[in-house]
């Protein structure tokens, strides 16, 4: 299975340590979106989207490269983020966004991941952060089997 992963993460690059387990596993290559093709990726049979989330959606960057996607029929993608909150409920909500994007592209997404990430946004730095050390082995434990059931679905 061939697979890309288009990946905006600069700040403490929560994401990438994410992306880097996903890419080891899926043996996949990762982009940022500055530098990839929205054309290319017709090439691919998977391909991954991350990015930090800010105000409660993912970076810009990454919003704005779902946008000059062309229309897909089925392709499959999944989707992921590091924030400073993470649970299902609040998944679901911040990657409203992004997934209404790309499935109105014609992508259908196979499924979705996210963890904790060090957070100094705002306030936070004042007060030294949140979540310090995160992602963590445990969440980069998780990630790794995330991967690997897009590997071999269940």
């Amino acid at each position: 299975m061939k697979t890309l992963l288009v990946v905006y993460s600069y700040h403490h690059l929560n994401t990438q340590k994410v992306a880097d387990v996903f890419a080891r596993v899926l043996d996949a290559e990762i982009v940022t979106p500055q530098h990839a093709n929205p054309s290319g990726l017709e090439g691919y049979d998977l391909v991954g989207f991350g990015a930090g989330i800010d105000s409660g959606k993912h970076y810009k960057p990454l919003l704005d490269f779902a946008d000059q996607l062309p229309n897909v029929n089925g392709k499959k993608a999944f989707i992921f983020s590091t924030s400073g909150v993470s649970n299902t409920k609040y998944k679901t909500k911040i990657h409203t966004s992004l997934r209404e994007k790309l499935q109105t592209k014609g992508y259908t997404i196979v499924d979705e991941f996210n963890c904790h990430g060090f957070n100094t946004n705002s306030f936070l730095k004042h007060i030294g952060g949140m979540n310090k050390g995160r992602p963590n082995q445990e969440d980069l434990q998780k990630a790794e089997t995330f991967a690997q059931n897009l590997k071999h679905p269940l």
